[in-house]
């Protein structure tokens, strides 16, 4: 299984199509929130089923401000991370994970990918496909593989440089 996690595209979706035509075909997508609107068109832009979640900027959204899904055998939780205040660290995701039986997190916000696996907990953070702010600004994603023994592999990707796989992050 294949599944695209994106975040922060701001209303901003040519580099979304970009990413779209670099991994397809995918299993499913995941936006972590801040549409800024683009809701229905991010739907159509691919034929997976996607899953979106509520940003800070998506004011008038009906998103959910948070999802809990399966993928595979790993339950996870999906936010947009600003109620878990993110930019402080990753505290209070871990407690929320744990107090919910979580396997994965994912979260956007900060505009810098994020894969932190440790504690039986795996946390991630794609990064923003529109306003990157880490080092280099390079616009991130993140493509999540489950292989045939049901094991989830990450690969943090740049728009236009190489990709990182899980263990180099």
């Amino acid at each position: 299984m294949k599944i695209l996690i994106v975040s922060d595209t701001h209303g901003r979706e040519r580099n979304l199509e970009k990413v779209l035509e670099k991994t397809e075909p995918i299993d499913y997508l995941i936006h972590l929130g801040d549409v800024e609107g683009s809701e229905e068109l991010i739907c159509t832009m691919t034929d997976a089923p996607v899953t979106m979640v509520a940003g800070n900027n998506d004011y008038h959204s009906d998103l959910p401000r948070e999802e809990i899904i399966t993928l595979g055998k790993y339950r996870v939780l999906l936010t947009h991370g600003h109620y878990y205040y993110v930019g402080m660290g990753h505290e209070r995701l871990r407690e929320e994970a744990q107090n919910r039986h979580i396997d994965i997190v994912m979260y956007g916000h900060t505009h810098r990918p994020c894969l932190d696996q440790s504690k039986g907990l795996t946390i991630l953070n794609p990064g923003s496909l529109s306003l990157p702010r880490q080092d280099g600004r390079e616009p991130s994603y993140i493509v999540m593989e489950i292989d045939r023994e049901g094991i989830a592999h990450y690969t943090i990707c740049f728009l236009k440089k190489k990709r990182l796989r899980s263990g180099l992050w």
